[in-house]
């Protein structure tokens, strides 16, 4: 996947008026699926082929409810479950631009915390991209995926199912920071991979570098570009959330926001810290070049520098003057060539003495 295929278009809004609800994006799902995690400290709820009028219910209950779907393409269904949970028009559209920067919004009865969550695709070496919205409230997650193969959340549900842990025991600012935490978790498995990358790209840089590499240092840089734009706002989005004076947010969920911010902290580093090395890699392969080429130039000029006074000797009895005493020698052939033999070899071995060779 191309930059340029990474950039949603948003010119496909154009004109039209504030809050019109409209996919931007690749569709990533056949169709929109549900799934309802209802749980309180002692008992647990499940519903995975859900719909929309199963969601209803739960509206008011006093237990916590997760509502998880996958899908952006049924605008018509998120478009009901905003007005039944009371999200803003303009909260819903940001939901459906799959091109948001990572960023909180701190609504009237509700929290709203749009991110990316990113793989890594082993065949093509490239980042894959998956927005992530999630809304909270009192009583309330609401989690939207764009929807692709494998689940990240899963580990979160069998910790959930089988109550280990603080989760069934706090509320859903916890349950937020839960999905936060297996997003970020995410980056670190980017970078280990960007790790290895680089250290192979290295050690062929030291080797033997060509085009291969440079192409390899260019594709790495431009995957660096995407990530650094998805991780940099994390540091600011959790910094907002830990800082914020919302109820919604306990005091005891702020610790562990602190100590995913000391993650985003440490992911925008690593970012920075691989770019330099990337970097510094596109300037050792023009070294290389650079050196390979004063290698070959060094080789061809001491050739031509040999091959000067020979051509001198050759051009002087190459001259067809008819009294050159030389010409009607006998043994005149064989010296000028132990001549030109004994010019070259003590030529070598003034340039072997100066380590020019």
């Amino acid at each position: 996947m191309t930059m340029v295929e990474k950039i949603k278009k948003r010119s496909l809004k154009s004109g039209l008026p504030p809050g019109t609800l409209m996919h931007i994006g690749t569709k990533k799902a056949m169709e929109s699926r549900i799934r309802i995690l209802d749980y309180d400290e002692g008992s647990v709820r499940e519903k995975k082929q859900a719909t929309f009028d199963d969601c209803l219910p739960f509206r008011d209950s006093d237990s916590l409810t997760w509502i998880d779907i996958e899908g952006l393409q049924d605008v018509s269904l998120l478009e009901r479950l905003g007005n039944g949970y009371g999200l803003h028009p303009l909260i819903l559209e940001d939901i459906l631009n799959t091109d948001q920067r990572p960023k909180f919004d701190d609504m009237d009865g509700y929290m709203y915390v749009v991110l990316k969550m990113l793989d890594y695709n082993p065949g093509s070496s490239d980042i894959i991209s998956e927005q992530v919205s999630i809304v909270f409230g009192r009583n309330f997650v609401i989690s939207i995926q764009e929807g692709r193969e494998g689940d990240p959340f899963d580990p979160l549900r069998e910790r959930i199912r089988s109550g280990k842990g603080r989760i069934r025991k706090s509320g859903p600012d916890y349950l937020a920071y839960s999905l936060l935490d297996a997003i970020i978790d995410h980056y670190f498995l980017i970078l280990e991979k960007f790790a290895e990358s680089i250290e192979t790209l290295e050690e062929n840089l030291i080797g033997d570098p060509g085009p291969e590499a440079l192409r390899q240092i260019h594709h790495l840089k431009r995957e660096m570009i995407f990530l650094r734009k998805s991780a940099w706002p994390l540091r600011e989005v959790i910094y907002g959330l830990e800082k914020s004076d919302s109820d919604l947010i306990r005091p005891g969920t702020k610790i562990f926001l602190r100590d995913i911010y000391d993650h985003a902290v440490h992911i925008i580093d690593s970012i920075e810290t691989y770019r330099e090395m990337l970097s510094s890699m596109l300037d050792i392969y023009l070294s290389s070049l650079s050196n390979r080429m004063n290698q070959v130039m060094k080789v061809l000029t001491v050739i031509a520098t040999i091959f000067m006074p020979l051509t001198f000797l050759a051009g002087i009895y190459g001259m067809n003057f008819k009294y050159m005493p030389e010409t009607g020698w006998r043994w005149g052939y064989p010296l000028v060539l132990l001549s030109m033999l004994g010019v070259g070899g003590l030529m070598l071995y003034f340039f072997k003495k100066k380590k020019w060779l």
